[in-house]
């Protein structure tokens, strides 16, 4: 750290990951634009630096592929952020298309119509449409199972590396001063008020405190004496008694190299494709053995973050449950790498949906793919003062696709205006009875 920690300013941001570094490029622009202020008056703290967590391994994804109508137009308002300078954050509007069965063809309809209602275009194939749809763009592709095909237009995925370096220049282009090796220590409070955030090279004082934690959520919750377990009431009238506050789950997202350029038909970069079919089982395609009874996987061109040609893809993540070792992160944590099976069953589920990825199991790239993540009681983002000045964003590991999330909450704490879209974020929900799934709800992504 060359630069002397400050001794205060008006917004100090703890977290360089995609929402500290989007928020505090945004509240900076969001000072100058109203004459309020300055980047000089944000400072970024990260105890390792811009995107040493969650987003720095991430796949990048910005899709629209949820039940949870609420998220819809925050989708829209992050894709305006990705295209703000898509060179800059390397991000790739290639496209989403998500494959389903006939059961699920009234939940894309319910998505294809709320998405259109936040502007964000998309469209819906049924039966041999979808077949030929997705023929058209890999003629090898294995749509036997495949009943529904959604195309969200506007959707890609941002190089990882790219958008981390893109993003911390836009906030050094806008004065934002950012410290890497500064850890958060604790928070001093008074009446509810925290005066100075701690850290390991002295306290700053502060007016308002962004946090966009990740996996480190939890703690700072802790140090601002908030309560680990509630009771949380969903809109479907079920509820759940002292349900913990965070539950941590395990990430599973690894490489694969390819033979050739993984490319359309036309010779481009392709959409990314997820495809989610709960009566279709995987096999080993060595062994013959069912690996898993289902088939949920996503992937994308990941030449990015490899040597030569090759994939980035993922599953279903694992539950660990409210305690989890955080440090070391990611790669460098022996307790949370993809399970022995992981590396089998895409590889396995990728040959069988795409005949180009046949008999790959053994270019699946081995090295350590691991990450953990803090998910909220509904497994939604929570965007909202949880003490009298300081604001939280909590994303679920929604990362990339809420990067939108920054520009609403830089133009809420300056401006005063709150968004509409902001509304049914806030933390109170879980009280209210407006937490969003069901009270019986497994899976993490609603």
């Amino acid at each position: 750290m060359a630069e002397a920690l400050p001794r205060g300013a008006k917004y100090v941001v703890v977290g360089a990951g995609v929402h500290g570094l989007s928020t505090s490029w945004h509240l900076a622009m969001e000072l100058e634009a109203t004459g309020r202020g300055s980047g000089a008056d944000v400072v970024l703290l990260d105890k390792s630096g811009p995107g040493a967590g969650a987003t720095g391994i991430a796949c990048g994804c910005v899709r629209n592929l949820y039940m949870t109508e609420a998220l819809h137009p925050i989708l829209r308002h992050s894709v305006d952020v990705w295209m703000h300078d898509p060179v800059a954050f390397g991000f790739q509007q290639v496209g989403y298309i998500s494959c389903g069965e006939a059961n699920q063809a009234e939940d894309y309809e319910r998505m294809v119509a709320s998405q259109a209602r936040a502007g964000y275009p998309s469209d819906l194939y049924v039966g041999k449409e979808g077949k030929d749809f997705l023929k058209a763009i890999w003629p090898d592709f294995n749509t036997d199972s495949i009943d529904v095909v959604l195309h969200e237009k506007v959707s890609g995925y941002a190089g990882t590396l790219q958008a981390v370096a893109g993003l911390a220049e836009k906030c050094r282009q806008h004065g934002v001063r950012i410290f890497s090796g500064v850890s958060v220590t604790g928070y001093r409070r008074a009446n509810g008020t925290v005066s100075h955030v701690e850290t390991d090279h002295g306290a700053i004082a502060c007016d308002v405190v962004v946090l966009g934690l990740g996996a480190w959520t939890p703690q700072h919750w802790q140090w601002l004496d908030l309560p680990m377990n509630l009771d949380v009431g969903y809109r479907d009238g079920t509820s759940v008694a002292g349900k913990d506050m965070w539950t941590y789950w395990r990430l599973l997202e690894g490489e694969v190299y390819t033979d050739q350029p993984y490319v359309t038909s036309n010779g481009i970069n392709p959409p990314i494709v997820h495809v989610e079919l709960m009566n279709t089982p995987v096999h080993d395609e060595r062994t013959g053995r069912e690996i898993q009874d289902n088939t949920y996987v996503y992937w994308k061109n990941g030449n990015e973050r490899m040597d030569r040609p090759g994939i980035q893809g993922g599953t279903m993540p694992i539950r660990i449950g409210p305690d989890a070792k955080v440090e070391p992160y990611g790669h460098a944590n022996d307790l949370y790498q993809a399970d022995d099976w992981f590396a089998d069953y895409i590889t396995a589920a990728m040959g069988m949906l795409m005949d180009r990825f046949k008999g790959h199991r053994g270019n699946f790239r081995e090295r350590r793919n691991g990450g953990i993540g803090a998910f909220t009681p509904d497994n939604v983002p929570i965007a909202d003062f949880i003490r009298d000045n300081v604001y939280m964003i909590a994303d679920s590991n929604h990362g990339f696709k809420m990067t939108g999330l920054g520009k609403l909450v830089a133009q809420f704490l300056v401006r005063g205006e709150k968004s509409v879209d902001l509304a049914p974020f806030t933390l109170d929900r879980y009280a209210r009875g407006e937490a969003f799934g069901s009270g019986t709800t497994n899976c993490p992504w609603i």
